[in-house]
């Protein structure tokens, strides 16, 4: 598209979960949306791959559930650590009161573009790729609008709504000048992948020894593998070399030993540096923030995709009507901000307390972890385990996609 200047009742800057969720929504209610999203497509690798039972519920409640669920996805039912030697399972969603009691392993990707596909069908529906939104259009005290780099040169866009959803590092609240509040993480992630053999443990886990944590997610014919470290410690791990690296993966799963020559260089190791931080407030005149750029959320429990989903069913079923009538005032705006802090809020309160508790504890630690008093009863009483496997895949405060589904 071409055109240099456009209109739409509420742009969305960001085409990730929440801002794809939300234009979907929208224009499912008949509300002229438009979807910037800067990249040229939804393929970038080491994205949250979780789905979780609220958002298959999600996709229940607007009927999409069996066309979802025939994409190529696993489902982990379970979910487990090996804590030195001693196994221990931590969570069972096979009693969630919901649907699909399994936690769904699909590539971010293949989630949008199933979203992207659906909405596209709508009439009230657009999404611009290779637009990044650059700068706020305001007027007085109100943002009217923004401006997008493409490859055609700067798009403009006045809108009755800006939503900022791109991310964490979200220039949209940046130019909004809304301030954050940052709760800080003492550790980062390494992705990577390696390959996955016959006899190969099924169950996606976590290993956790003397100052490293590991993750292994099963995705069929590979593991998608995460190392937690201590913050702002790559450089020293790149100093010690590959080789070291290598001989760290084994030591906490040595069944990859036939394997991690495929991490040939370092450009196959990703970092994600971690950060947990929300803003004070979600919004100003003619503008909101959802998502990630509300709330960089930790990776602990993989929670933050289905937040953020969250967020854009919350604010789609709040912001809808008055988009119908005209711009939302800050009123409405104010509260898609106070039904979705609270879950914000106690998400982050839990995720702090098992990185401080916990995480930082192993990290800084040199001899092998015992288990903690939470995960003596866990093992002692199975039925408690149901407890993280509800706060994992429901969360505080499960959206629904009318108020009357909740019910």
């Amino acid at each position: 598209m071409a055109a240099s200047e456009l209109s739409a009742r509420c742009c969305i800057a960001g085409g990730g979960p929440a801002g794809m969720m939300l234009g979907f929504l929208l224009a499912r209610a008949g509300i002229d949306v438009l979807v910037l999203e800067k990249h040229a497509d939804f393929l970038r690798d080491f994205r949250g791959d979780t789905i979780h039972p609220s958002t298959l519920e999600i996709m229940h409640e607007l009927g999409l559930l069996q066309d979802f669920l025939a994409r190529p996805h696993q489902e982990v039912r379970t979910l487990g650590a090996q804590i030195g030697k001693t196994f221990l399972e931590v969570a069972d969603f096979r009693h969630l009161p919901t649907r699909c009691r399994f936690i769904a392993f699909m590539p971010q990707w293949d989630f949008l573009d199933f979203i992207a596909e659906h909405a596209r069908r709508l009439p009230c529906f657009r999404l611009l790729m290779q637009a990044e939104a650059t700068e706020l259009i305001e007027d007085g005290d109100r943002v009217v609008g923004l401006r997008a780099r493409t490859p055609q040169g700067t798009l403009t866009v006045k809108a009755g709504l800006v939503v900022g959803a791109d991310g964490r590092h979200s220039t949209v609240r940046a130019g909004a000048g809304l301030a954050s509040v940052e709760l800080g993480a003492p550790m980062d992630v390494l992705w990577m992948r390696l390959s996955r053999r016959p006899g190969d443990p099924e169950q996606t886990l976590g290993r956790i020894d003397a100052g490293r944590i590991l993750v292994m997610l099963n995705r069929e014919d590979y593991w998608q593998c995460a190392l937690v470290i201590e913050k702002g410690g790559f450089e020293t791990i790149r100093r010690s070399g590959l080789s070291a690296f290598r001989e760290e993966i084994v030591r906490l799963a040595p069944y990859l030993g036939d394997r991690v020559a495929e991490l040939r260089d370092w450009e196959e190791i990703k970092l994600l540096t971690v950060a947990v931080d929300r803003l004070a407030r979600w919004y100003r005149p003619g503008l909101l923030c959802i998502g990630d750029a509300a709330h960089a959320m930790s990776p602990i429990g993989g929670v933050g995709i289905n937040l953020a989903v969250q967020d854009a069913v919350a604010a789609a079923r709040i912001l809808a009507p008055a988009l119908h009538a005209g711009a939302p005032d800050l009123r409405i705006l104010r509260q898609v901000q106070r039904r979705r802090e609270f879950p914000t809020r106690a998400t982050q309160r839990l995720q702090l307390f098992i990185q401080n508790r916990g995480i930082r504890r192993v990290l800084g630690s040199r001899r092998t972890p015992g288990l903690a008093l939470p995960l003596r009863l866990l093992r002692r009483w199975p039925v408690l385990r149901r407890i993280p496997a509800r706060l994992i895949g429901l969360g505080f405060r499960p959206e629904h996609v009318s108020e009357r589904a909740g019910r």
